[in-house]
């Protein structure tokens, strides 16, 4: 077996010494069937689009809470005075190759020069998707931000870096981020892997994040439903979140897929486990990864809401450049600075 290259530590419930797993385990799709639904989708393109660009422009600081959506699963969170950037990737193609892998079909909500100033990057995982490393470095050589991850993304993220600071948690783990915000690492039935050989050598996370009145955020990267016993922990735990961002696209066809991503009925299952009072799709849109049409997650969201009897401002997509701004405990209601 290949050596761990990334991490070393304890073995634990999740980690074997080698290699870390999901409370449920994802089968491994075999080459054979990679190979196949690549050519397939390969027949299945998004047409070329070009969506109106529409630029959002955050303020500098929010009391409240402001979703700043930059598209695919990368989200501007501003909270409670602090700015978090969720999973930033800014390039123009998801690959280990420069010009390879799938193109973005939209740019970015928001403009990477226009971020305000980011006090932390929060990255959920090393999928290309999730980690664009050219932008968190230049995230962190701008802004100084901290850049907290899951156990082992540190290696992968210094050797760009050797003198870059990241920090790295275990799920149960939590760090502050603020005198104000906690942030909690949660687990996600997905796994990990930027090469052949490193699939599950280093760990993935969901981020929950509590306000010092009582606020609760809970953002997960990707995951697929599994046995569905770590979502209701999530109310358990810290009580029923305020808001729920959650992946809602990248899901056919679903004997491939459904053991990593969600599709947009087990996302709305997952909003009701938690007991989020609202929630908000990510992960769709930008960039083709897998089958289903540009439109469709948001379309079947509004169809399972509707068979389901819910309304549909309770679960909305994210739309690239379209902030939300919610009320935060304790913020007193919207307000800004800048």
């Amino acid at each position: 077996m290949p050596r761990n290259r990334f991490y070393q530590g304890p073995v634990s419930d999740h980690f074997d010494g080698q290699r870390f797993h999901a409370p449920v385990e994802p089968p491994k799709n075999s080459l054979l069937q990679l190979a196949w639904m690549n050519t397939v989708k390969a027949a299945r393109f998004w047409p070329v689009v070009t969506p109106p660009a529409k630029f959002d422009v955050p303020p500098r600081r929010v009391r409240h809470l402001r979703i700043g959506p930059i598209g695919h699963a990368s989200v501007l969170v501003q909270v409670d005075g602090s700015n978090l950037l969720i999973d930033p990737v800014y390039a123009p193609r998801l690959g280990p190759v420069p010009n390879t892998g799938p193109k973005r079909a939209q740019p970015p909500g928001i403009r990477i020069d226009d971020l305000p100033p980011i006090d932390a990057v929060l990255i959920t995982h090393n999928h290309y998707d999730h980690m664009d490393v050219p932008a968190i470095l230049r995230i962190a050589r701008e802004h100084g931000a901290r850049i907290i991850a899951p156990l082992g993304n540190d290696t992968i993220l210094r050797r760009h870096d050797p003198a870059l600071r990241v920090e790295t948690h275990d799920w149960g783990d939590r760090t502050s981020l603020s005198d104000r915000l906690t942030l909690h690492f949660e687990p996600s039935f997905h796994w990990s892997g930027r090469g052949v050989n490193d699939r599950g050598m280093t760990l993935w996370c969901s981020f929950v994040i509590t306000g010092a009145e009582g606020g609760v955020l809970y953002h997960v990267g990707d995951t697929g439903y599994g046995d569905g016993s770590i979502f209701p922990r999530i109310r358990e735990r810290y009580g029923s979140p305020d808001a729920a961002l959650l992946p809602i696209g990248a899901y056919e066809p679903r004997w491939f897929m459904q053991h990593q991503h969600v599709d947009p009925a087990e996302a709305v299952q997952i909003m009701l486990d938690c007991g989020a009072r609202r929630a908000f799709g990510h992960h769709w849109g930008t960039f083709q990864m897998t089958y289903e049409p540009r439109e469709a997650p948001p379309a079947e969201l509004d169809r399972v809401l509707d068979a389901r009897g819910l309304p549909r401002d309770l679960f909305r997509p994210l739309m690239p450049g379209q902030p939300v701004e919610l009320d935060w405990p304790g913020s007193g209601g919207p307000s800004q600075e800048g």
